[in-house]
């Protein structure tokens, strides 16, 4: 397979800052010349041949999503704000796009040709779905509205899209630190310190930690002082205050916007076109799912609190009867150690990098039927990314060939600072009839070597990779016959859906896979059936206090959107995360300033998470729980769910995998015990 050459080049990544503009600018340019064409076509020659835009879309994203990413990833000052620069480009140009009346005429001139043609029943089903979204999409841009109020709005928009940039920017670069002595981490394990930046301030030696994930992480769960702790957490959650204004703008904006366009709330807006849709229905599930976690977290937390007294009574510390923000990841860690004998830190052991990456792909190559090749050569943004030619697994030619992956796991300056997944490369059917194969790339932040181990995972960061990989796979295995629905191209609230349930499915929490993947740095032993009980058994400790964390975000991101009035979003962030989350919190600090989803794609849309988990756990209960590792299982996953992408409606596809409706019964189960009912 090795010998084997891709029939589709993978984008070269070596382009300089001044390049950046130049190559956007003359593909938004080409892609404006075809809408021009067809904004000029009589009414009656309009029909679906006649308006190649899916196309002309498409081969404008191959160009410009690689070239916006950089902003992500770039060691380069220049070539990250040129990247950041082109996407401006690309935005304020779609916006006007879409504003366009004389195309969106003949999109709407070309669905009532068809249909009155009687060549509408001719289409493919794929083929009617991009008609009505495209037509949806001029009404949803308020094309409907008088001329004026049109350029109104569409300044508005741009001044969105800038605001929500300039958020992102900022999240990207964040570069801040808080420093501690040695005697203020007492607790943090050796390795981890080992890790930190040590310098001589004034007459004493102090530890600069960042705020990338590896570095907080474990002051927030290790740190024995509660003032080391609470010092972290509100640098941590002011680290980003900058971006208060920016949000106040986005949010205002989104208000106006969703106003003149005729709707109640910006969540109105947004969830018209999900499963939930309304803001109405998406506040009742997270509601009714709240009263149903607020006793389970009620009690989780009185006895975490007790935990508290007593570690505090053994130490010497003061205790008020509170229970802080900076607390709960603290005493959660501790609670297992104390009820499970579960030690986070000697699992960390089990779970090198070097390990667990390639065991994570092997399950899945296996499990999808899939192959792996990696490409060595310097064709890459950054000399630890790993790239990958992905083929079928019995491949004998280049029609096997499914597309590109590329891994960039470890933190650096001014990189994107959490996990995420990018679709580069959209797959889908060319004019010729022949296949435009997908890039996906996976962003992390994995811990790096320590001059004592090396690169190690927590258990969560298993987790957390085996999630984004399905977003990977999502990308990778989809075919579609338009860009426009590749992949992970589907109703929001059912996006996570896949990746959800394949952490379920496989790698974190079933013992088979478990024991497969572990391999101790020293030793090479895998996790013993003992720890391995104790990991699993440790799921659901204190769920209810985790996702009320959860309910808590989503119920921040509603009410913002659901408000007629601007706000002190300080307060509010605060003040939610004290009567949902139920913990304390300290000075309030403008947390929403480090909330990326809201300006990055989740806006009124966080509840999503939640809400996708219903589908992830019926999905993994109903197919896979009987036997996890099972091709034939997850060839039916790859075709029912993968394979269509949002080429059809979410509820066809899932009921297509589940053999009926899906429901809520699974979730319930796993979290509660018992089948409940939940507003849906």
């Amino acid at each position: 397979m090795a010998s084997l050459t891709p029939p589709q080049a993978p984008p070269r990544w070596n382009h300089a800052p001044e390049e950046v503009l130049t190559i956007i600018k003359q593909a938004l340019a080409q892609n404006k010349a075809v809408s021009d064409r067809v904004g000029a076509l009589p009414e009656a020659e309009c029909n679906f041949e006649t308006l190649p835009l899916a196309n002309a879309e498409a081969e404008a994203l191959i160009i410009c999503e690689p070239l916006g990413f950089y902003q992500n990833v770039s060691l380069s000052k220049e070539l990250r704000d040129a990247s950041n620069e082109a996407e401006a480009l690309q935005r304020d140009f779609d916006v006007e796009e879409s504003m366009r009346l004389d195309v969106f005429k003949a999109k709407a001139a070309a669905e009532n040709n068809l249909r009155k043609s009687g060549e509408w029943e001719k289409l493919s089903d794929e083929q009617r779905r991009l008609v009505e979204k495209m037509v949806l999409d001029g009404k949803r841009a308020g094309l409907a509205l008088p001329e004026k109020d049109r350029e109104v709005l569409m300044k508005l928009k741009k001044e969105l899209s800038q605001a929500c940039l300039d958020f992102s920017k900022n999240f990207n670069e964040e570069d801040g630190n808080i420093s501690f002595t040695l005697e203020e981490l007492d607790g943090v394990p050796s390795d981890v310190i080992s890790g930190y930046t040590k310098r001589t301030e004034g007459l004493k030696e102090v530890y600069d930690v960042t705020f990338k994930t590896p570095d907080i992480s474990p002051i927030f769960k290790f740190a024995h002082n509660p003032i080391t702790r609470r010092d972290a957490q509100e640098a941590f959650e002011d680290r980003l205050k900058q971006n208060v204004p920016l949000l106040e703008k986005a949010l205002d904006l989104r208000r106006r916007i969703a106003a003149m366009l005729g709707y109640d709330t910006w969540a109105d807006y947004v969830t018209e076109v999900k499963m939930v849709k309304s803001g109405k229905n998406a506040e009742n599930f997270l509601d009714d799912l709240e009263a149903k976690l607020r006793p389970v977290g009620e009690k989780e937390r009185d006895i975490l609190l007790q935990l508290k007294k007593e570690e505090h009574q053994k130490r010497g510390l003061p205790f008020d009867g509170e229970f802080y923000i900076w607390d709960y990841r603290y005493y959660d860690r501790l609670y297992i150690e104390k009820t499970l004998d579960l030690d986070e830190s000697l699992v960390k052991e089990y779970f090198p990098v070097a390990v667990v990456v390639p065991t994570i792909l092997k399950i899945y190559q296996d499990l999808l039927g899939v192959k792996f090749v990696e490409i060595k050569d310097d064709n890459v943004w950054h000399p630890e990314v790993q790239q990958f030619a992905v083929w079928d697994k019995d491949a004998k030619d280049e029609s096997a060939f499914v597309g590109y992956c590329y891994l960039d796991l470890f933190p650096r300056a001014a990189k994107y600072s959490h996990a995420a997944v990018w679709g580069l490369l959209p797959g889908y059917e060319l004019p010729s009839g022949k296949s435009h194969y997908p890039l996906t790339a996976m962003v992390a932040n994995l811990a790096k070597p320590t001059p004592d181990r090396p690169a190690l995972m927590r258990h969560d960061d298993v987790t957390t990779f085996f999630h984004e990989m399905g977003h990977v796979f999502h990308g990778l295995l989809s075919r579609t016959k338009y860009a426009r629905f590749h992949g992970t191209s589907v109703a929001r609230d059912f996006v996570e859906a896949p990746s959800q349930m394949l952490e379920n499915w496989c790698v974190c929490w079933e013992p088979k896979v478990l024991e497969k993947m572990s391999s101790h740095y020293e030793t090479q032993e895998p996790l013993s059936p003992e720890l391995i009980d104790k990991l699993i058994r440790s799921r659901y400790v204190n769920v209810g206090l985790f996702y009320l964390r959860q309910l808590f975000v989503a119920k921040f991101d509603l009410k913002v959107h659901v408000d007629k009035e601007a706000a002190d979003y300080t307060k509010l962030w605060n003040d939610l995360r004290e009567s949902i989350s139920l913990v304390k919190g300290g000075k309030a600090q403008p947390g929403q300033g480090t909330f990326g989803h809201i300006v990055g794609g989740y806006d009124a849309g966080y509840y999503g998470y939640t809400y996708s988990l219903v589908f992830a756990a019926d999905m993994y209960a109903t197919v896979f729980k009987k036997d996890p590792l099972n091709p034939v299982l997850g060839k039916l996953y790859r075709d029912k769910i993968l394979l269509v992408g949002g080429s059809r409606d979410e509820t066809d596809s899932l009921e297509d995998f589940l053999g009926r409706s899906p429901n809520s019964d699974a979730f319930l189960e796993e979290i509660f015990g018992k089948v409940a009912n939940a507003s849906l």
